[in-house]
């Protein structure tokens, strides 16, 4: 018997047919890579309809989309290898293995924004107002990307009986090799007994939490592409990304059940992470929309 049903219990709703892959033959293509790949297009789709907006030129972003792709992916898989080390010192031929996931976006994000500082500079652009351009399309490739992980079944928190509480059958974990996760996570204790096919099955019921993530980012997006009009500097929309996807990602990370920790602190690295990013852009809107722009202004006065 398949378990490949996803259910939203207190929203009505049942996916009765969740695949993983798409079949090319004996080659099974993850819907995971596809969201990802699909993510950087529509990304630089969004990327160069903004640079014309801005007056730049929209091919500069397809250069540094290909300068970007690979240290983007790069970084995110060390990020999440680093921090589950433990598991990967015992299975280190797994840490080239994406197809099932493990891309910790962090480590993604700040790989793409270390690439576009240097491509910045090698082409003489101005690296404050890339920053802007790139600001909506990196929160269209991570909404997207959240996707990823509905298909895989990852990136949940623990029990809920919310509105937007999530059921996966406990077959689902126990035939694709998982079930190990959902006793590491304390899950077992709140299994939910659910009639699905005429039979009775046990399933876990938990915080979609990379739906709220995805729900927090569709959000930021809206308020960025409102606002951008209005900002006062080149730069702006970088720092309120920053600051409105800290302090969402704080809140969500905390209700994960797969956290990545910092050795055995039991402290999650990315909450820890998603304080400097808040802090960091937070103190750069400040300097820059308050003393600096007060600073210049006194200059102009006299």
């Amino acid at each position: 018997m398949e378990y490949m049903d996803i259910r939203f219990p207190n929203l009505g709703i049942v996916f009765a047919h969740v695949g993983r892959y798409i079949a090319v033959g004996n080659f099974e293509i993850m819907y995971y890579g596809i969201i990802i790949g699909a993510g950087f297009l529509v990304g630089l789709l969004l990327a160069q309809k903004e640079a014309r907006r801005t007056g730049q030129n929209p091919e500069l972003y397809m250069d540094y989309l290909l300068w970007m792709m690979i240290p983007a992916i790069v970084g995110a898989r060390a990020y999440y290898v680093i921090f589950s080390f433990d598991y990967y010192r015992e299975y280190p031929e797994e840490i080239l293995n994406l197809r099932h996931g493990g891309l910790g976006i962090v480590g993604g994000v700040a790989a793409a924004i270390i690439v576009l500082v240097i491509f910045a500079k090698k082409r003489g652009q101005k690296i404050s107002l890339m920053l802007d351009t790139m600001t909506m399309s990196l929160l269209v490739g991570q909404i997207m990307g959240r996707w990823g992980n509905f298909f895989n079944r990852e990136a949940f928190g623990g029990y809920t009986d919310n509105f937007l509480a999530m059921q996966i059958p406990l077959g689902y974990f126990e035939q694709t090799g998982r079930i190990y996760e959902i006793k590491q996570a304390g899950l077992m204790q709140n299994l939910v007994n659910v009639s699905a096919g005429g039979e009775e099955l046990l399933y876990i019921q938990v915080h979609p939490t990379f739906l709220y993530e995805g729900l927090w980012n569709c959000l930021i997006l809206l308020g960025i592409f409102c606002y951008r009009k209005r900002k006062k500097f080149d730069g702006e929309l970088a720092c309120l990304y920053l600051m409105g996807y800290g302090v969402g990602r704080f809140f969500v990370e905390g209700l994960r059940v797969d956290q990545l920790q910092i050795g055995q602190t039991g402290i999650a690295v990315t909450q820890v992470v998603c304080l400097g990013i808040f802090f960091g852009g937070l103190a750069v809107f400040v300097r820059r929309r308050f003393f600096q722009g007060c600073s210049e202004e006194k200059t102009a006065r006299r």
